[in-house]
């Protein structure tokens, strides 16, 4: 059985900047990843990030990507790919599957860092082929290079909705329209306005209502809804197009958390039930923490820094730094989350993760 000090389970933004921060510090760190390629989410985000120049503004992506695999390689982080977490024991023992080989893993700590999964919404035709994520949209443009169609449409205009449609533009596809049940777009502005300027037609209170075709799609119908969102007789229209991309929110993938047995808190604003975990990201669980969307869903820049404090608590556990430097530095990191949870969005989130704080502390 192969030991360490931290686990880090998932290789995205949160699980790499956990990884950086222990062993920046001192711990020796092991990062498994059931893809092929580390990064998560970063190397699909070809987009620029706003905000200050702490949350990497006016930087794309897969640049902060690049950078966080170059760091912690410098220190050592051992990152394995293909590896698959099969499950976890009270004693945090784990069983990984590694290229078809099952290996036992044993730490003092592990960070929960597994992402989120898409949801997806059932109608006639739902299942033919061209019917999407969107984040499988975004995997296939923007890490296989390949248009994932010719002619789309989005339904569901938050954020990750607009920000695909726009990529879509980018790589050469036609987008026919966004769409989304609820009255008012859902994402930021500035995304949007870029979307628009394309000359991209927004139908709020309208939903999809079937899609049809042969050996994939071929046509979609959308229909107005009433304020009980069932659809309005007599409001069709119809788009001919070969892709339909759902984007209408995301699920926080807890299913090793479940297995140990973690309080779970729903929180509807982050997605549906997610873990409850205190200012350091520790679970319920001594020694289980979490960060990123596995911890409720937010920008890759909130997952960084949940992953920053949940590195730091856990040198600070593993006693490689003392209360009051975990302290400040948490602190530090806990502003500057400050300004990533403001306007309407940010401050629903705000509220979510306080009352997360709140049901750990019983």
């Amino acid at each position: 059985m192969r030991r360490c000090e931290m686990i880090s389970v998932g290789a995205g933004p949160a699980g790499l900047a956990a990884a950086i921060e222990a062993a920046r510090n001192g711990v020796e760190v092991l990062v498994f990843d059931e893809n092929d390629r580390a990064g998560g989410q970063l190397f699909k985000q070809i987009h620029k990030f706003f905000g200050s120049e702490e949350h990497h503004a006016k930087e794309r992506g897969f640049n902060i990507g690049y950078g966080f695999l170059e760091e912690a390689e410098k220190l050592g982080v051992v990152v394995s790919l293909s590896s698959a977490a099969m499950g976890i024991y009270e004693n945090r023992t784990m069983n990984v599957l590694i290229r078809g080989r099952i290996e036992q893993v044993r730490a003092e700590k592990i960070l929960i860092a597994t992402g989120a999964s898409e949801n997806m919404i059932p109608f006639p035709g739902w299942t033919l082929p061209g019917i999407i994520g969107a984040g499988a949209a975004q995997t296939i443009a923007n890490i296989h290079g390949i248009k994932p169609g010719e002619n789309l449409l989005m339904v569901g205009s938050g954020n990750v909705g607009l920000v695909v449609a726009y990529q879509m533009l980018q790589a050469g596809c036609q987008v026919s329209a966004i769409i989304d049940a609820a009255p008012r777009i859902g994402g930021y502005e500035v995304h949007a306005a870029k979307v628009a300027r394309y000359g991209v037609p927004f139908f709020m209170s309208h939903t999809i209502t079937e899609a049809a075709g042969g050996k994939w799609v071929e046509s979609a119908t959308i229909s107005q809804v009433d304020k009980e969102w069932k659809p309005i007789p007599g409001t069709e229209k119809k788009f001919e197009l070969d892709t339909v991309c759902i984007a209408v929110g995301l699920n926080p993938m807890t299913q090793l958390l479940d297995m140990l047995g973690c309080k779970m808190v729903p929180v509807p604003s982050l997605g549906g039930r997610v873990p409850a975990h205190d200012l350091g990201q520790e679970t319920s669980i001594p020694g289980i923490y979490v960060a990123g969307d596995t911890s409720g869903i937010e920008e890759a820049s909130t997952a960084i820094i949940e992953g920053r404090i949940a590195g730091l608590a856990i040198a600070r556990s593993l006693g490689y730094i003392d209360d009051s430097s975990f302290l400040e530095q948490r602190d530090r990191q806990l502003k500057s989350m400050v300004g990533l949870r403001s306007g309407s969005h940010g401050e629903a989130r705000k509220i979510a993760k306080e009352y997360i704080n709140a049901v750990m502390k019983g």
